[in-house]
């Protein structure tokens, strides 16, 4: 069989598409709105001479763009997780921006390859619309995950000020000032917005159920019955910190003991394709001596079955909830 540099160019062209997603996304908004800085984005607005009104209103509209919810499968899903990543790009631009580097990235095959017609399209189509999921899931997954590794800090410093006699709003916007983003800056944008008058386990709901975390909803509730009940709100919430440092420790600890299995489920999942696509690739007549024959579609569709199956079940065997 004779090897040939293809798959290597495929690869390349999809980092350029993922490089080019990366480009396109900071020249129509600028390096301030990656969310992985250090620094806290909505006090940088303001200290940039931005009112707290206007820094305000820019980040609920910023954050308002995906709240709208379509039946339509890849939509919502797109629409979901660009919520969670709070990408300011609109699900319709993200469907628009698959549409064109499908485009582009049928001319880079087309110039950089010889492969058939066919199979650059559904390359092409692949490496657009699976580049912009990729690049979409990695922005929302990472967000997520900071806070939900930040929440306990805030929590606490949430608490120190609340024993110390301050209000739960002017406590709320004291960890805003400590937490970087992006928890700091939702925490900020809150703390305005209940001193605009929203109500404040409202606030926190609607933030818990924008990122999905089960951890900001119990921070919600905590909230909202000692704002009907009363009760020491200091209290609640340092034992709230010490459930959610305890869930996070325990979900590290299952993560670390399903890695091996989860890695042999994507192997096993993952190798067939790729088998199949160095064959195409470097053979395609491969298969020739069998096409005609009766039962290449039928064992064709079984496998592809076959494959599909053993994704799920791998997926669901290692899908551990905590």
């Amino acid at each position: 069989m004779e090897m040939t540099i293809s798959p290597l160019i495929y690869l390349a062209i999809f980092g350029a598409v993922l490089l080019l997603i990366q480009g396109i996304y900071l020249f129509a908004f600028g390096k301030s709105i990656e969310h992985s800085s250090k620094l806290n984005r909505r006090l940088d607005l303001i200290e940039k001479g931005r009112g707290k009104k206007d820094v305000m209103e820019q980040l609920r509209r910023e954050r308002s763009g995906h709240s709208k919810k379509y039946s339509i499968p890849i939509y919502g899903l797109i629409e979901d997780l660009a919520r969670k990543g709070n990408i300011a790009f609109s699900a319709k631009m993200l469907l628009l921006l698959m549409i064109g580097l499908s485009v582009f990235s049928f001319v880079l095959l087309s110039v950089a390859t010889d492969t058939e017609i066919a199979m650059r399209s559904g390359l092409a189509l692949f490496m657009g619309f699976g580049g912009v999921f990729f690049w979409v899931s990695s922005k929302a997954k990472k967000r997520v995950s900071a806070i939900e590794e930040q929440l306990p800090e805030a929590i606490d410093l949430i608490v120190r000020s609340l024993r110390v006699g301050h209000p739960f709003g002017a406590a709320l916007a004291m960890a805003a000032t400590e937490v970087a983003d992006p928890l700091g800056s939702e925490l900020g944008l809150i703390s305005d917005e209940i001193s605009y008058g929203r109500d404040a386990g409202e606030a926190l709901t609607e933030f818990g159920t924008r990122v999905d975390l089960q951890d900001i909803r119990f921070f919600a509730v905590a909230v909202a019955i000692q704002q009907k009940s009363g009760g020491n709100l200091a209290e609640i919430l340092d034992g709230l910190s010490k459930v959610v440092r305890s869930r996070f420790k325990l979900f590290r600890r299952v993560r670390a003991i399903t890695a091996e299995a989860k890695w042999s489920g994507m192997f096993l999942s993952g190798f067939p394709l790729a088998a199949m696509i160095m064959i195409q690739t470097n053979q395609p007549d491969y298969y020739d001596d069998v096409k005609e024959t009766p039962l290449y579609l039928p064992l064709a569709v079984v496998v592809c079955v076959f494959l599909v199956v053993n994704v799920l079940y791998m997926r669901k065997m290692t899908d551990i909830k905590v």
